[in-house]
């Protein structure tokens, strides 16, 4: 029965060794999720102080930090951003240029945690997101879109090339996407009265603005798939 006894302390130690490594991956997650956090929340504190107004709000969101515009930003029915709102997209785009989160990749302090992140088989992907959205009002006829859904997109398209040009950062960072009238904050189908039902609608057109940072499978090579 000697063999048994040896059995089950070899049991244990693998169990304990796996107990182990489980622990370690947890702290190893946990720690990348806290960094990758506290510069979100940098940058989020930044863009409150500098940027919060009563057409801007910035919040801090499980997407990452959202930027919000209301107001005039487009000529109505039309893509084209205001000029006035120039000074605010160089600003933003500023603001993210210049943040950690952006240049984490060229900074020797976080190599330790890109090396980490790649050996886990992933990567960091960090994103600068722009979603359009409008009133439930339809377009005229001789509007330049057909619908609100093309005029969101149009929007949210234009918007990222002037963040883009601002912040004199790649091109890969940047997404845009428009939804239309489908994602509304306040439903006016609700509303009766046509005062508070105009208000509804000034707030449901907006631009939301996100900067985000978050791990994804690692994008192989070639060479890597066919080995």
């Amino acid at each position: 029965m000697a063999w048994a006894l040896t059995f089950a302390d070899l049991v244990t130690l693998l169990l304990t060794f796996f107990v182990l490594l489980l622990v370690i991956l947890n702290d190893a997650e946990k720690y990348i999720d806290d960094v990758i956090n506290k510069l979100l929340d940098e940058t989020y504190e930044e863009m409150d102080q500098s940027l919060s107004s009563e057409t801007i709000s910035v919040e801090r969101v499980t997407k990452g930090v959202k930027i919000t515009i209301r107001g005039n930003l487009f000529k109505s029915t039309s893509a084209d951003v205001e000029p006035e709102y120039y000074p605010v997209i160089h600003q933003i785009g500023k603001i993210i240029r210049e943040s950690e989160v952006i240049n984490i990749f060229d900074d020797k302090n976080y190599a330790n945690l890109l090396d980490l992140i790649n050996k886990r088989g992933l990567q960091l992907d960090v994103e600068v997101r722009c979603e359009g959205h409008t009133d439930d009002e339809k377009l005229p006829p001789n509007a330049d879109y057909p619908s609100n859904w093309e005029l969101s997109a149009s929007r949210s398209l234009n918007l990222v090339r002037l963040m883009n040009k601002y912040a004199a950062m790649p091109e890969k960072y940047f997404s845009a996407m428009g939804y239309g009238e489908f994602r509304p904050i306040i439903d006016v189908k609700s509303i009766s009265n046509y005062v508070e039902k105009d208000k509804a609608r000034a707030i449901n057109r907006r631009v939301e603005i996100y900067l985000d940072a978050f791990l994804k499978q690692k994008v192989q090579s070639e060479i890597e798939i066919n080995i």
